[in-house]
Formats: C-alpha cells, sequence, structure tokens
C-alpha cells in the first residue's frame, strides 16, 4: 500500500461533521485511499497543530503527524469504535501518546548523556534544571514566531494552534487559499532555521 500523503497540504474545505469522518474512517479501514485522502486533509492540520504543542518543534511534529497517518492508514481505523468517542477526539488521543512517547524518548536519551551528572545532583535540583530548560525552550519558540511577519504568525496560529483549515484561514485573512499557504510555508521555514532545526530534505 501506499503511504499517507506529505504533511502541509492542508484541508480546503470546511470540516465535515462527525458521522462523516467516522464514515471515512470505516473506507479506510477497508483500504479506500481516496477516503484516506479526503480523512487526511480534514484532520491533519489539528493533528500537526497539536504535535507542535507537545514537541514545540515543528520538524519534529511534521515527522509524528507522518507516522500517526501511517498508523491510521495500515492498521488503526480498523480499531476505531465510534461509542468510545468521535472521530477527532480519538485522533487527538492517538496524536497526544505518540507525541508524549517522543518526548519521553528524547528525554530518556538526553538523560543517557548526562548519567553521570545525574548521579551526582540532588533530586531538587534535577527538578528545577528541567523547569528552566523547558521554559527556555518555549520562550525560544516565542522568540522565533516574533521574527515571523504579522500574515505568517497569524496563518500558523490559526492553521496550526487554532486547528482551523486553510481555507478557513484564507477566508478569515481575507486573503487567496494559494498566498495563505505560501505565507505558512515559508513561516515554517523561518522557524525551523531559527530554531536550528535542518531543514534539508
Amino acid at each position: 500500500m501506499d503511504s499517507p500523503r506529505r504533511t502541509g497540504t492542508g484541508a480546503e474545505h470546511r470540516a465535515p461533521t462527525p458521522a462523516v469522518l467516522a464514515e471515512l474512517l470505516g473506507a479506510v479501514a477497508g483500504g479506500d485511499r481516496d477516503a484516506f485522502a479526503e480523512f487526511y486533509d480534514h484532520t491533519s492540520a489539528r493533528v500537526f497543530g497539536l504535535a507542535v504543542r507537545v514537541l514545540r518543534n515543528p520538524a519534529l511534529a511534521e515527522e509524528l503527524t507522518q507516522e500517526v497517518y501511517l498508523q491510521v492508514w495500515t492498521s488503526t481505523a480498523q480499531q476505531y469504535d465510534p461509542a468510545l468517542g468521535s472521530p477527532i477526539g480519538w485522533l487527538m488521543t492517538l496524536t497526544h501518546r505518540r507525541s508524549v512517547d517522543r518526548v519521553r524518548a528524547e528525554q530518556s536519551a538526553t538523560d543517557r548523556n548526562h548519567v553521570y551528572g545525574a548521579a551526582h545532583l540532588g533530586r531538587d535540583h534535577d527538578t528545577v534544571s528541567e523547569e528552566v530548560e523547558q521554559r527556555l525552550d518555549e520562550q525560544q519558540v516565542a522568540d522565533c514566531l516574533g521574527t515571523l511577519t504579522d500574515t505568517q504568525r497569524e496563518a500558523i496560529d490559526l492553521a496550526y494552534y487554532g486547528g482551523r483549515t486553510y481555507r478557513e484561514v484564507a477566508d478569515h485573512l481575507d486573503l487567496a487559499l494559494p498566498t495563505v499557504k505560501s505565507r505558512i510555508r515559508d513561516g515554517l521555514i523561518r522557524l525551523k532555521n531559527c530554531l536550528g532545526v535542518n531543514t534539508d530534505a
């Protein structure tokens, strides 16, 4: 089977009802590629937005979004039970779990690199250090957002933090859809560069 489509395309239609999304998931479970593409278009911005909020790294969030949809395509869609919640709620839960797992894995790798030092520091010091490091990371993201143009920053905020489709962002900003897509793409590239993330393909 083909792998999921690339992130960043965005949805070009207003969000469908939970019933429609549930129907699409059922078709995806049966191997319907067109249904998968439509489900992806309607939900990928929200998945990416949640991943960014947890990981605080656009490049890792893109990678994790791909992993989520690959999981949906290959196996998880068959496990969806409408009785347990809406398709979006289910997808957000899946995304959050994978994001938290990624954070823990990254933290474990960092911890292994600092095992000797950690063994000689008190727990109170460790807790304070972790909190300071997290606040510095958050401040770096905030500082980098400040380097974007007003349009780039607002478009990214609406799409990836507000969970709106690219079409809805275009309507809200009264801009053409291709312009919004271009602003978001350019903004994400500037964010990656500012954060020191490798953008090589």
